[in-house]
């Protein structure tokens, strides 16, 4: 990493700090003055009330390259949280692959919805995550719900180690646990909440997105076919199979495809269909109920 002239010898740690804003902002990052506070805590090990009280301590060259490294891979437009190698979900700590979506504070709304319809939280249900991912979804939900057994299900197999990990990590282990597979073939357990994220966008819309999501996030997360509702319609055939009379389902959606969603779930027989908005008032998430 070649250090600029104006940071040669030993810049403060300010300094530093601003040079990598700087170069943020002139990259058209839209965060410049966060993500530089971010990545340089975390190339240095720093918490932020370490750098504010340190904020005229030199750094040494190494120090600095460190830095410019991570603000190297920011202005290239990595996510922070893929440059970090994690995300908090649900106030939990994730860590991300190569193979998994980076978490997105949206998707919070499945996990509110999935908790809303539990009258008891210590009874013993059985929860399934469809493309799983970190596994943040189902793990988030185990961990409002003590008496509950979880199953996440990816096609990736290092999808699933990345969740197994996280799962392990986070002390929820002994109650999730991870396979590889094709949406629900093979399933024969039944389960009272079954939730998914599954891929939503439009195939001729990814070229749209930003960069930090085309660049880095996985296309068989994002593709969701012509119209964006391939893995709803796939789902939605399976769901009488794995739903517990009762059970209910919880899908995000994209924005604009609520109505859709709930169309096919009311086609595969589901009732109380529903709709939960995320905090920017867009209709995130469609739930439904089997039978009762």
């Amino acid at each position: 990493m070649e250090i600029p002239p104006e940071l040669g010898g030993t810049p403060t740690l300010r300094e530093v700090t601003r040079h990598g804003e700087r170069l943020l902002r002139d990259a058209g990052v839209d965060t410049p003055d966060l993500d530089a506070r971010l990545l340089t805590g975390a190339a240095l090990g720093m918490t932020r009330q370490h750098m504010l009280i340190h904020a005229t301590a030199r750094l040494n060259q190494p120090q600095v390259a460190r830095v410019l490294g991570f603000i190297a891979r920011r202005v290239a437009r990595e996510p922070v949280s893929r440059i970090l190698g994690r995300r908090e979900f649900w106030s939990l700590d994730f860590t991300l692959s190569a193979a998994t979506l980076d978490p997105r504070p949206d998707s919070e709304t499945v996990v509110e919805e999935a908790l809303a319809g539990v009258a008891d939280k210590r009874a013993p249900l059985s929860v399934l995550d469809l493309g799983t991912g970190t596994g943040c979804l189902l793990l988030a939900v185990l961990s409002e719900l003590p008496a509950a057994m979880g199953l996440g299900v990816d096609q990736s197999t290092e999808a699933v180690a990345t969740a197994t990990a996280n799962a392990r990590r986070l002390g929820l282990g002994p109650r999730a646990r991870f396979a590889v597979g094709d949406w629900m073939t093979g399933l024969e357990d039944r389960f009272d909440i079954v939730m998914s994220n599954p891929p939503y966008i439009p195939d001729a819309e990814i070229t749209t997105l930003s960069p930090e999501v085309t660049g880095f996030d996985p296309r068989a997360a994002l593709a969701g076919g012509a119209d964006g509702l391939d893995a709803y319609r796939a789902i939605t055939a399976g769901l009488g199979g794995v739903l517990k009379p009762g059970g209910r389902i919880i899908f995000e959606v994209g924005f604009g495809q609520s109505h859709d969603v709930a169309a096919l779930l009311e086609a595969a027989g589901l009732s109380q269909i529903g709709f939960r908005k995320d905090l920017a008032g867009i209709e995130r998430v469609v739930f439904g109920h089997l039978g009762a």
